[in-house]
């Protein structure tokens, strides 16, 4: 298991303080609920501090720094602006950021599930991203669908009798066996559900948490289309795209494996993903 240190706020009070003195009179909330790959503080009213829970996620303020600069005037949704990068120090073993806050709700099904408004603002977002050009160099071609083989079917078979096994092996199946992307690599957001996704006055405002952002085969992100969307939002989203079969067969076997891998990871433990992750799950094998 990753290394998975101990974070409160009176360790991110002293990383700040010591770090970034020119903060350290500023307030410090935790952020709840969190995301699973970070604690959130909120430093006062314009920052917030993301200490990375496990090994996972640390190069994430290094590459939002390197990257969100670029990319925010390209595209049509609020991006986090990184601010600073803070060492590891006082037991805590790795580099860790500092952004402007973003204000804003966490996109919800009840609000934006039938809405072909979000569903084509998501489309434009995704369209922009990849129409934004990948340095020679910088490609990240990210997992593939092969590669998580083996662990899907475990998952599989874990989740049998909460879902229909024969209907998941299906999708996966047919998702394996889709053509692979054979274009230039795009950027991609790597991790684009509704826990990534912000609304102000009920529209769409915001899309966070880049750590999974990459280029290669964009659809790893059509998995918005199974965490929000209904089966009206998600016509709307795919005409908008205008996705090819196999990218949009490939796209519901991502939204399978992901959600198999966190519901058998929390669904015991934690009610809001059970109910997020059956969701889609769900909504993958309706297509």
């Amino acid at each position: 298991m990753p290394l998975r240190p101990h974070i409160d706020a009176a360790l991110a009070r002293r990383l700040v303080d010591s770090q970034f003195p020119q903060w350290a009179g500023l307030p410090l909330h935790l952020v709840d609920p969190g995301g699973s790959d970070h604690m959130i503080y909120r430093l006062g009213e314009e920052l917030s501090v993301r200490l990375p829970r496990h090994s996972g996620a640390i190069e994430q303020a290094a590459k939002e720094l390197e990257w969100l600069p670029r990319l925010a005037p390209h595209l049509p949704l609020a991006i986090p602006v990184p601010v600073a990068v803070g060492r590891p120090d006082l037991g805590y073993p790795w580099p860790w950021g500092v952004s402007r806050w973003l204000e804003g709700e966490v996109a919800t099904v009840e609000a934006l599930a039938d809405s072909g408004e979000a569903a084509v603002d998501l489309a434009a977002f995704l369209l922009a991203l990849q129409a934004f050009a990948v340095p020679l160099g910088s490609e990240s071609q990210g997992e593939t669908l092969a590669a998580r083989d083996d662990s899907t079917r475990a998952a599989i078979a874990r989740a049998d009798g909460a879902f229909d096994g024969a209907a998941m092996t299906a999708l996966w199946e047919e998702a394996l066996a889709a053509p692979e992307w054979g274009r230039d690599p795009v950027w991609f957001h790597g991790d684009f559900h509704t826990g990534n996704l912000l609304t102000v006055g009920g529209r769409l405002s915001a899309v966070i948490d880049f750590g999974g952002l990459g280029a290669g085969d964009p659809a790893c992100d059509l998995t918005i289309a199974y965490t929000l969307m209904s089966p009206v939002g998600r016509t709307a989203f795919r005409t908008a795209l205008d996705v090819d079969e196999a990218t949009w067969l490939r796209g519901r076997g991502w939204a399978l494996t992901t959600g198999l891998n966190a519901y058998n990871a929390y669904a015991a433990v934690n009610p809001r993903v059970a109910g997020q992750t059956t969701r889609q799950i769900t909504q993958a094998l309706t297509g």
